[in-house]
């Protein structure tokens, strides 16, 4: 049988230890990661074996020839452009089609027993055998459920956090039949996962999973890298390590010269001809290169040195991880998680902070303190976007620096000409953001449409009028020292997640588009958006009966500018109201969950003491939107949205409404008694704007405020949501606490837990474990239902290390029993 060996790969994450070198070259313990993956191929006896290659690919064939000194046979399939998993292998098929072949990733450390993956595969007569492995953090793998013959049933790539629902996953090794390249396109990208497998699984063709025992490494980023190192010190690991244990963990190479005085203190590794000096201390977990010097009182700890590095007198490395060709000069201090590229020179008496990156041929000046990344290419950056696109402190982790790279890395992303909608609060630090990110997009050929300070709906929907996306910058809500920069696409809906990835490459990279002088964007400032704005909502929402209603509402605009929209808009509707808090407080662009409280019950006493007919609170960027009804009581967030849906439903009598899984499944009894049904989504906005744009749609709510209005915007749109309720009201001629009251109550309660990242696909399949025979929904994270419909949903929090949980029950006891009793299944898979 042959093997073939992807080592084509770019590595982008591992940058800038990858700027200059594939991949497949980067030493584990001194040696390519692909000569360990060799060797173990060898021992299993696959002797014959084509190598892809791609990125820099005459280095990986010099390194490794034609395979004679490993002793095995070496050719090599070249792809001219990257053509994915399966189109790489199907590159290679000429020397492939004789016979069943093993496929196995350059880049992976491991040491399973390839010769059982294979008896497995041919005892099970298997056109694909994958192999899979148990791993702590499945996001970054396709997951993998097997029945319990070992055939698959599904896969899943690179899930979210809300749809990890195993910890096995897909390692990318596998045993293939000739066959499968009948299902491979020449010359195109295709993956292996995302397009042949469920193309097989569809025909029904024999794919078998093997979960291999034994040891299996991604090496896909620093933390793995450096991890990798560690494990094979530990002997975690069965690979071959060249050179000679003179005490226990401490392993010397061949020609390596250390002074009876240094101090080491394994598991450690010093290279062939390395020197280290008298009065040095080398700790655990600590790799020396080749030809290495460590000169007298340096300290070294769970670093990586490639080869030819130069330590001067007294450095102090711990956790770092330093490029070849590169001489750290006296008294430097490099911190943990630092990585310095190849061929750099940093200065005596100088410090490199944590997580610090140094691309290739920097030089880092004799007492700098460096605590932000040297960029020569390119850049490793991981989590990027988050729940409200890229977030964090104002002028400490969002600066105006970095909103220029976003707003450049965006625009290249898009065509040269293309025009981006931009947009801002009401706060100071918004606005100084803002004009950086117009003049990054002008200088990379955007023309920019310039909204200044609009509600957040009035920037989507004037984003949806032409322009190929748009940026808003605000506020964080709830966390006044906080920004958001949020991108739209051309529909003025968040980047979809393939999208986000897009511009997170190209962020990753530095690669951007600059003009030429020529093709410098223009900057318009368009006119009458707000009349724009409301004549359309009020074109497409129905408003019959409302003038002649003569309905009293109070409006609580919050200092912010969902205010600005108002007074145009309440005029044309023909409506009596009163309107407080409508000036713009640039020292209050959000407010706190106890300020929002505060004014709600404000809120309470005006309409209670005006006799209106509801009052409503927009938020201080007009997205959502807060009720109390005629009699002055909050009507809670989830409430809320059961009353919207009542009114909705009632009136439209057919159709479809998008709602979270978190929903209580009162909204279901509520959407079916008016003959609609519910499609449930996951808790993403995103997936609930999807939904929200399809015509069937007829209304959406998040129980958080947001709502959509589908005849008028898929997102949320707290305007928009207003101008419904009161057309509602005035037809239904009902008050908000009569149709509140006809609603049964739900017992829906919520706890959130402490989990390490470590151990969150463990919790996971735990969750799915203790399911047993009862009903799992995968809709987001995992939704266990109860014979007696009581349902407990367990999602994993994809920011923090924390898993939330939801139970409704008939009753708040029963809800608080299903909660206690799922909590401890998270409880005890997490210690």
């Amino acid at each position: 049988m042959k093997a073939v060996v992807m080592a084509g790969g770019e590595g982008t994450r591992l940058r800038p230890m990858t700027s200059s070198m594939p991949k497949p070259l980067l030493p584990v313990a001194n040696r390519p990661i692909m000569e360990h993956v060799l060797r173990l191929l060898k021992r299993h006896g696959l002797n014959e074996t084509v190598v892809t290659v791609q990125f820099l690919a005459s280095l990986v064939k010099n390194y490794f020839g034609d395979g004679e000194e490993l002793g095995m046979e070496l050719t090599y399939a070249n792809e001219e452009k990257p053509l994915g998993t399966a189109g790489s292998v199907k590159n290679a098929e000429e020397a492939l089609r004789d016979d069943a072949f093993l496929v196995i990733s350059g880049d992976a450390l491991t040491d399973f027993d390839l010769t059982e993956l294979i008896n497995f595969h041919k005892e099970k007569g298997a056109m694909v055998t994958v192999c899979l492995t148990r791993v702590p953090n499945p996001l970054e793998f396709g997951i993998t459920i097997v029945d319990d013959e070992g055939k698959v049933e599904r896969f899943l790539e690179k899930p979210t956090w809300g749809q990890v629902f195993s910890d096995t996953v897909n390692t990318g090794i596998y045993v293939m039949e000739p066959e499968v390249f009948d299902y491979v396109e020449a010359d195109v990208p295709v993956d292996w996962s995302g397009d042949v497998f469920p193309q097989l699984m569809k025909e029904g063709k024999p794919i078998y999973g093997y979960v291999a025992e034994g040891y299996w490494e991604d090496v896909g980023t620093h933390e793995s890298y450096v991890k990798a190192q560690a494990d094979v010190l530990e002997g975690k690991v069965d690979v071959e390590l060249d050179g000679f244990e003179i005490s226990p963990g401490v392993w010397v190479a061949e020609g390596a010269e250390v002074h009876p005085d240094a101090v080491l203190r394994g598991p450690l590794f010093i290279g062939d001809y390395a020197k280290v000096e008298a009065d040095v201390e080398i700790r655990e977990h600590t790799v020396v290169g080749s030809n290495v010097v460590v000169k007298s009182g340096a300290f070294l700890h769970k670093a990586v040195l490639h080869d030819n590095v130069y330590i001067g007198q007294h450095s102090n490395l711990r956790g770092c991880v330093v490029g070849k060709n590169t001489d750290i000069m006296r008294a430097a201090r490099i911190e943990d998680g630092a990585v310095i590229g190849d061929e750099c020179l940093v200065g005596e008496e100088s410090i490199v902070q944590g997580n610090v990156r140094v691309y290739p041929f920097k030089t880092i000046e004799a007492g700098a303190f460096v605590n932000t990344s040297v960029i020569w290419e390119s850049r490793g950056q991981a989590h990027l976007f988050g729940a409200r696109g890229v977030s964090g402190i104002l002028n400490v982790e969002i600066t105006p620096e970095l909103a220029v790279r976003l707003a450049g890395a965006y625009a290249t992303t898009l065509k040269k000409g293309s025009t981006v909608t931009t947009a801002r609060d009401h706060s100071r630090g918004a606005r100084a953001l803002k004009r950086a990110v117009i003049s990054a997009l002008q200088a990379s050929a955007i023309d920019v449409r310039d909204l200044e300070n609009v509600p957040l709906p009035v920037a989507r929907q004037q984003t949806a009028r032409g322009s190929a996306g748009g940026i808003m910058i605000r506020t964080t809500p709830g966390v006044p020292d906080s920004v958001d920069i949020m991108f739209f696409d051309g529909r003025g809906a968040d980047l979809s997640q393939a999208s986000q990835r897009k511009l997170d490459r190209v962020f990753a990279r530095q690669e951007y588009r600059r003009a030429f002088p020529g093709e410098i964007g223009d900057l318009h400032f368009p006119a009458s958006v707000f009349d724009s704005y409301t004549g359309s909502l009020l074109r497409n929402v129905d408003t019959t009966g409302i003038a002649e209603s003569g309905l009293k509402v109070v409006v609580d605009a919050s200092n912010g500018s969902a205010g600005l929209v108002l007074p145009s808009l309440l005029g044309k509707l023909g409506v009596d109201s009163l309107t407080i808090n409508p000036g713009l407080d640039e020292s209050r662009p959000t407010e706190t969950a106890d300020a929002r409280r505060s004014g709600l019950v404000r809120l309470g006493e005006i309409v209670a003491s005006a006799r209106a007919a509801f009052g409503v609170r927009f938020d201080p960027v007009g997205e959502r939107l807060s009720l109390v009804d005629e009699k002055g009581r909050i009507v809670e967030d989830d409430r809320a949205l059961l009353v919207m849906l009542d009114l909705v439903a009632a009136e439209r009598r057919s159709g479809r409404v998008a709602l979270p899984v978190t929903t209580t499944r009162i909204a279901e009894q509520v959407a079916a008694y008016h003959g609609t049904q519910v499609d449930w989504t996951t808790t993403s906005p995103d997936d609930l704007t999807r939904v929200g744009r399809d015509d069937s749609t007829i209304f959406g709510g998040d129980g958080r405020g947001g709502f959509i209005v589908p005849e008028f915007s898929s997102v949320f749109d707290g305007t928009a949501a207003f101008v419904r309720l009161i057309g509602l009201v005035a037809r239904t001629q009902l008050t908000l606490s009569q149709i509140d009251a006809r609603i049964p109550r739900a017992h829906v309660l919520k706890r959130d837990l402490a989990t390490p990242w470590a151990v969150k696909g463990l919790v996971m399949r735990r969750v799915v474990e203790a399911a047993g025979d009862r009903f799992v929904d995968t809709t987001d994270g995992v939704r266990v239902v109860e014979t007696d419909g009581r349902w407990v949903m367990v999602l994993p929090d994809p920011a923090e290390a924390a898993t939330h949980l939801w139970a409704e029950g008939p009753d708040d006891a029963s809800a608080q029993a299903l909660l206690d009793e799922w909590s401890s299944v998270v409880d005890s898979a997490g210690r």
